[in-house]
């Protein structure tokens, strides 16, 4: 072989290296190939240049210097960063909805996508929460081959029976229409219509309790008017409690209003007197007032009436539990 054709060669090695995620350097590469330093920063030169002048085959694809490192490494720009890997592997951990096998596969998978280098700094920063990570409690096999058998079945509009426990821990079966899947606070549930009843009342079902899910040959249509938006769901129902729409208002005397005004994404502040807000929001049934209890004295229901008698009721049942 000629010597065209081992730069060739090295150099296709180099650039295949840099896109598994090594990070290149001169000096270790010409020792390796037993050749000048000079030769590797040519090789490196043109490789750059191909990729800057080949963008509609490449896109965005750079060999950057890294001068902490004194390395070479390949930039993506499809592809993730390690500065957006590490963000979401912080939310995988802090969800806590898979076990603690599943999130450390998905892990793994993700630290392919960063630098050698990043790698190292990746599994420092993260060893000692996944060390110590608890998933909540779950009865089905694997949250995540739930959640992609449902997403299928909601796609594909398929009638369903599933397997579930309540939360009184009774083991029961329903057929039903899935419709969309909902993530909140360290749950995914599934949304369904029951198929024995035609009220049209979303149920909610939390994917980790769901021990089996038969599908039916039966393919299910949704008029408009049932055709369901999770995305309008999330900002008007707090802790997955199924129920009415409403419009609540209630004063806030505490010192983070941004707080509430996050939790709640319906929510705003309609008036002001002096360090008290009067908020108003759009909310389904009743969780939101567990989230407006936890509050304590800063929070005052004011309408409508059966929101007010509620938090009533409820706090008058905690005080009775210290007489």
């Amino acid at each position: 072989m000629g010597s065209a054709d081992n730069k060739k060669s090295r150099m296709l090695e180099i650039f295949f290296r840099a896109m598994k995620g090594e990070n290149i350097t001169v000096k270790s590469l010409a020792d390796e190939y037993g050749v000048s330093g000079k030769s590797i920063s040519r090789d490196i030169g043109e490789i750059k240049n191909f990729l800057c002048e080949n963008r509609e085959l490449v896109g965005n694809t750079e060999l950057k210097y890294s001068a902490s490192s004194k390395s070479y490494y390949l930039e993506f720009d499809n592809f993730l960063l390690s500065r957006e890997l590490v963000s979401i592997m912080k939310l995988l951990i802090g969800c806590r909805a898979f076990s603690k096998m599943e999130l450390l596969d998905i892990v793994s998978k993700l630290k392919n996508f960063t630098s050698s280098h990043d790698r190292t700094m990746l599994n420092q920063i993260i060893s000692k929460e996944m060390y110590h990570y608890k998933e909540v409690g779950s009865d089905c096999k694997s949250v995540i081959d739930n959640i992609w058998q449902l997403t299928r079945c909601i796609y594909e509009k398929i009638e369903i029976s599933v397997t579930y426990y309540k939360m009184a821990r009774d083991l029961v079966e329903r057929r039903i229409m899935p419709v969309a899947i909902t993530f909140s606070d360290y749950y995914f549930y599934l949304i369904a219509y029951r198929c024995d009843k035609d009220d049209w009342k979303p149920l909610y079902y939390r994917v980790d309790r769901i021990v089996n899910i038969i599908e039916h040959r039966k393919h299910f249509v949704l008029e408009e008017a049932h055709d369901f938006d999770e995305g309008e769901l999330r900002g008007k129902i707090q802790f997955m409690f199924p129920g009415e729409y409403r419009k609540i208002k209630f004063e806030y005397s505490g010192e983070s209003v941004q707080a509430i005004l996050d939790k709640i994404p319906t929510a705003k502040v309609i008036d002001k007197a002096g360090n008290t807000k009067i908020i108003e929001a759009e909310t389904f049934g009743t969780g939101i007032n567990m989230f407006l209890l936890s509050q304590g004295n800063r929070v005052k229901a004011l309408e409508p009436p059966e929101f007010v008698e509620e938090m009533k009721q409820e706090i008058e049942s905690m005080c009775n539990l210290y007489k």
